[in-house]
């Protein structure tokens, strides 16, 4: 696993938290069509997690109005239906565990005993509370380490790796919103 990825990735701003995380190994890598096929899903998923934190955000801003009341009981309407949904088609009993995870657009940190000692390859699938049914499955090459294993991503796409981008941009805008309103 190159050095300048793990460069470039310790160089970029990253997510870091705790999601429920699984890695499969993998004995070969996946082609170029499969390859395709998991960016084309991937880039959906991104886009659908981007919708439902935007209209979680919009949620909680103060807004004065009968239309703004309407839209925020249908809102709160439609959240309800996808959480149903959500615990219909993964039970949090059926998600794997929570693990500390740091990824961007580039590869991902996690524990190296979620990777199996003699894996070269495989797939990294990252739960996002917004959507847990539906996870991102990111096609990686293993780089192993003492506590941690560096899983670099594999052919992502452009779509995706911007997308991964933009989730690690508004993880942390939110967090210094949140340290700011705290302090204030």
């Amino acid at each position: 696993m190159s050095m300048p990825v793990r460069t470039e990735f310790a160089q970029r701003m990253a997510f870091e938290g705790r999601l429920h995380v699984r890695f499969e190994a993998a004995a070969a890598a996946p082609d170029d069509a499969q390859l395709q096929a998991l960016a084309e899903r991937n880039a959906h998923l991104l886009g659908a997690i981007a919708l439902l934190e935007e209209r979680r955000a919009e949620r909680e801003r103060d807004e004065d109005g009968a239309m703004a009341q309407e839209l925020a009981r249908l809102d709160a309407k439609l959240s309800l239906l996808i959480e149903i949904v959500n615990r219909l088609l993964a039970p949090a009993a059926s998600l794997p565990p929570r693990q500390p995870v740091r990824f961007n657009g580039l590869g991902a940190e996690v524990p190296a005993a979620l990777v199996p000692a003699d894996a070269a390859q495989g797939r990294l699938l990252l739960h996002f509370d917004a959507c847990p049914a539906l996870p991102l499955e990111l096609a990686c090459r293993v780089e192993m380490a003492a506590e941690t294993a560096f899983l670099a991503f594999v052919q992502a796409g452009e779509a995706v790796e911007e997308g991964l981008d933009r989730f690690v941009f508004r993880h942390h805008r939110r967090k210094l919103a949140d340290v700011r309103q705290s302090t204030a």
